[in-house]
């Protein structure tokens, strides 16, 4: 007896029903990667980034031609914050200051007074070691008020008529170790004035100005002159009170009856007009060497004026240094082939004339009158500056 149900059709006795012969199932082979149902013989196609949500349609969109949607504009980029930090801020500080320097020195460069002082010279000794100034303190008056002239005491200007030099130095810049030298012509010297016979060393700058002046020094010394600089009575106190005055220390009284200037002894500022008197002064009982004393003050001024300008409380002191920048111009005058660097460089070598690092002398002269030089040893100061040598001390006179 059979039983059905879900079990299909058992035999009653528990026996099984025979099999029928057993069929083999096809094996399925698992896919290959990339193949996939649906996908025969080629490949998966790639995976994309999932799609993303379509834009609204804009009013008065229609479809391009081939079913190509237009690009999409690109969204807001996130807005970056600037920040200035203080890097930047120096930066931009310091970029400025170079800047203004810079506006500064051309500034300076092309205002002050030029001429040529070497046209035409003639016969010009060889240059040797070394560099050498042509310094000039002129008499001019140009420029200054009757008033002005009063307050400096600069003497009766129908007298004065025609330029004269009141100074007449040579500064010596070594190329080696060797100290540099500030040497005083005394304007009495006679030398040989080229074209004019024999005469006082500054007549030639009246008969034929800076050129001819150039010329009697280079052919009375034997030295080249490579920098020429001149200053007049104006400029040389203006400078003076644009560095607010300059530290002098006076052993004697000095009083002038021909410039009415009166100094008292002692350490003191002098002012521009009272400067002007200390280097002009000659007929006085601090002076009885005339011409000889006054050269010499004219020395120590030259390196105590110097010494001011080159020093950290003028140079970094806006209230000194920007009357000094804005009075150069006007009260200087330089030769067509010098630039500031020059003068600058001029400057910081004679800083150290008050502390002895710049050898002062006057050229060896023969009587107090300053008006004839000793040969020999004025042979021996000239030899030593042209070969950047140390001076003989017997050569050296103070």
């Amino acid at each position: 007896m059979s039983y059905g149900g879900d079990y299909g059709g058992y035999q009653a006795r528990g026996r099984q029903q025979p099999r029928g012969p057993r069929q083999h199932q096809s094996a399925q082979a698992l896919p290959l990667p990339g193949r996939e149902a649906g996908y025969p013989n080629r490949a998966r196609p790639p995976v994309g980034p999932p799609a993303t949500r379509a834009m609204p349609t804009p009013p008065g969109y229609e479809p391009q031609p081939g079913g190509q949607e237009p690009p999409q504009p690109p969204g807001p980029r996130p807005r970056r914050k600037r920040r200035f930090g203080i890097g930047k801020i120096l930066l931009s500080l310091l970029v400025l200051l170079v800047v203004f320097l810079a506006g500064v020195w051309i500034y300076l460069d092309t205002s002050i007074n030029r001429v040529e002082a070497f046209a035409n010279v003639s016969d010009r000794p060889a240059a040797a070691s070394g560099t050498n100034w042509l310094i000039v303190g002129s008499d001019s008056r140009e420029g200054l008020t009757p008033e002005q002239e009063k307050q400096l005491a600069t003497g009766d200007a129908k007298a004065a008529s025609g330029k004269r030099t009141d100074t007449i130095m040579i500064a010596h810049l070594p190329d080696n170790s060797t100290k540099p030298t500030l040497l005083s012509l005394p304007r009495d010297s006679q030398v040989t004035i080229p074209g004019h016979g024999k005469n006082k060393i500054n007549a030639a700058f009246t008969l034929g100005g800076p050129p001819l002046l150039v010329q009697t020094v280079e052919q009375a010394t034997g030295l080249h002159i490579d920098h020429y600089a001149e200053i007049g009575f104006g400029g040389f106190a203006n400078i003076v009170d644009a560095i607010g005055g300059v530290d002098m220390c006076i052993d004697k009284p000095m009083h002038d009856d021909f410039t009415n200037i009166s100094i008292p002894t002692g350490c003191q500022k002098l002012d521009g007009a009272h400067a002007l008197g200390f280097v002009r002064m000659r007929h006085s009982d601090a002076t009885p060497r005339s011409d000889l004393d006054r050269v010499e003050n004219q020395r120590k001024f030259m390196g105590a004026l110097a010494g001011e300008i080159a020093s950290p409380g003028t140079l970094l002191n806006p209230f000194d240094l920007f009357p000094l920048l804005s009075s150069a111009p006007d009260a200087l005058t330089m030769d067509s082939g010098d630039h500031l660097q020059n003068l600058l460089g001029l400057a910081w070598a004679l800083r150290g004339v008050s502390s002895g690092g710049v050898v002062t002398t006057t050229v060896p002269v023969t009587s107090g009158s300053a008006e004839n030089w000793d040969k020999t040893k004025s042979k021996q100061l000239f030899d030593a500056l042209r070969n950047d040598t140390d001076i003989p001390q017997g050569a050296i006179y103070n």
